[in-house]
């Protein structure tokens, strides 16, 4: 009968704190996804699970250790979780909510028939015709946290994304062609951007500066980096600071739409 008349009580209040820890393990989940962190994450949930089962079952001591152990624990997970923890923050800082329909792209989990609008194969057919020029290129492709703090440090643009597009900017002899070009909703929106560059010591030395800012900016927002190489003409694929190995044009095509839908 106690169980009954608690779920009575359940009110509109208790709802909207269901709704928000979902969103809450939503977004932390998506932040560690594909990452060495998850584990880290499902270990943390699984102890806490087991710590409030000992709680209900009135396992006194068990409790107290496991309870201990998550108090103390906190300020280790802030240095595991430094990364992903300012990625949370500056994806609820930075999140551009107006003109868009960003906040509908937020709710994927709920509404998954939206897809991207970039022009994923006029993007990459672009880096495979510099990649045979050996012409370098640093393109970022914005997705849910707002880049608009980086666009000030370049030239702010609106061009429909193309092929000729994409080429014309990192020609050698276009004045634009130094820095990043930021893509949003297929939009090229800035160009010649400084980025933050990693200081990840994982990255092989053979790698530049292109390839370091692109591992910084996807390091510290949710955005994708596409490199071409200058000295090799290699094209690489960056997310979440990480290179990402595909074989061909296709597998790459393929991941970004993925990764953008």
């Amino acid at each position: 009968m106690e169980i009954f008349d608690d779920l009575l009580k359940f009110s509109i209040v208790d709802v909207i704190d269901v709704v928000l820890v979902a969103f809450l393990l939503y977004y932390v989940y998506k932040l560690v996804k594909g990452t060495v962190a998850i584990n880290i994450f499902i270990g943390i949930v699984i102890v806490y699970i087991i710590w409030k089962l000992t709680q209900a079952l009135q396992m006194q001591l068990l409790s107290n250790i496991l309870g201990g152990f998550i108090s103390v624990g906190m300020f280790a997970l802030i240095v595991v979780f430094q990364q992903e923890i300012r990625k949370f923050l500056l994806m609820i800082g930075s999140t551009n909510l107006s003109g868009r329909g960003k906040i509908f792209k937020s709710l994927k989990f709920i509404k998954s028939d939206i897809l991207s609008e970039t022009d994923v194969e006029s993007i990459i057919a672009a880096c495979n015709k510099m990649a045979t020029t050996k012409t370098g290129a640093l393109i970022v492709i914005e997705r849910q946290n707002s880049l608009d703090f980086l666009t000030n440090t370049g030239d702010e643009m609106n061009i429909k994304v193309t092929q000729p597009i994409i080429e014309s900017i990192f020609f050698k002899n276009s004045p634009l062609h130094d820095g990043a070009a930021i893509i949003e909703n297929n939009i090229v929106k800035a160009t010649r951007v400084i980025l933050p560059v990693s200081n990840e010591t994982s990255i092989p030395l053979r790698f530049g500066l292109r390839h370091r800012a692109a591992a910084g900016i996807t390091e510290k927002t949710d955005a994708l980096a596409l490199v071409v190489s200058e000295e090799t003409g290699q094209v690489s694929y960056i997310k979440n600071g990480k290179f990402v190995r595909f074989e061909d044009t296709t597998e790459l095509i393929d991941l970004l739409h993925k990764d953008l839908s």
